[in-house]
């Protein structure tokens, strides 16, 4: 049986990477959840945009539908070749490798990157890679986990270093010379429900019977709420900034 912080040599570049993959497939079924936070980034893609540590593809395959092109990068040998055999027929699919931070450049529209600035040491270097691959004017959409006291089991295994609030993100991204233009928290009753299965009750997030109630019921519901009033809280931070032009 594996414990939580359990690595070995096939582990991720921080954190557990048989862990890492099955929270891959627990997202791979929340379909609605996927919808959901897919439509947070989907008005600011343009022409070109850029994923950055794509995992298996399920957020690209989405924003596909929107883009005429698009790039995807890993870090992680074993998911770049995953998206690169899923996207082998998709001709107007780049499937590159990425290590954050990094000196890469590129003029895209946009940098999409969802659930990875957490594991990065240093992310205002992550941040700035990513401005550095936009063209001037260009989105970088960023999703993360909120609130550090939801930090827990879970959040150590899967590698995250820290969980982020408004606030830090915030002077995260003006750290790296991005202009801010929508931050906020998404998910409320996601997060109540993660504290209580991954903190006080210590289960592993992946594919199951949780996971399969909470996007045929929580997510919609939370969706809908959400539409109405923005949350004070949440289990995301969203954040829209843009390379100053």
């Amino acid at each position: 049986m594996r414990n939580w912080g359990d690595t070995g040599p096939d582990a991720g570049i921080l954190g557990d990477r048989m862990i890492q993959e099955e929270v891959l497939e627990g997202l791979a079924m929340a379909k609605n959840h996927r919808k959901w936070f897919v439509a947070f980034a989907t008005p600011h893609l343009g022409d070109d945009p850029i994923e950055v540590s794509a995992g298996l593809g399920d957020y690209a395959a989405e924003w596909l539908e929107h883009a005429p092109r698009m790039t995807l990068t890993e870090a992680d040998a074993g998911r770049l070749l995953a998206l690169k055999e899923r996207f082998s027929a998709n001709r107007e699919v780049a499937v590159r490798e990425l290590m954050l931070p990094s000196d890469s450049t590129g003029s895209h529209s946009a940098a999409v990157s969802y659930n990875v600035l957490e594991h990065i040491e240093d992310d205002i270097g992550a941040l700035r890679t990513m401005r550095g691959l936009v063209r001037p004017g260009g989105y970088v959409i960023i999703v993360v986990p909120a609130f550090p006291f939801a930090m827990g089991p879970a959040d150590i295994a899967t590698g995250h270093v820290r969980r982020y609030t408004r606030k830090t993100m915030r002077a995260a991204l003006l750290a790296a010379d991005l202009e801010i233009e929508k931050l906020h928290y998404a998910n409320s009753l996601g997060l109540i429900g993660y504290y209580v299965s991954t903190c006080l009750l210590k289960q592993k997030p992946g594919p199951g019977l949780m996971v399969k109630f909470y996007d045929s019921t929580v997510a919609p519901v939370t969706r809908l709420m959400e539409r109405a009033v923005t949350p004070p809280f949440g289990q995301s931070v969203i954040a829209i900034a843009r390379r100053p032009a």
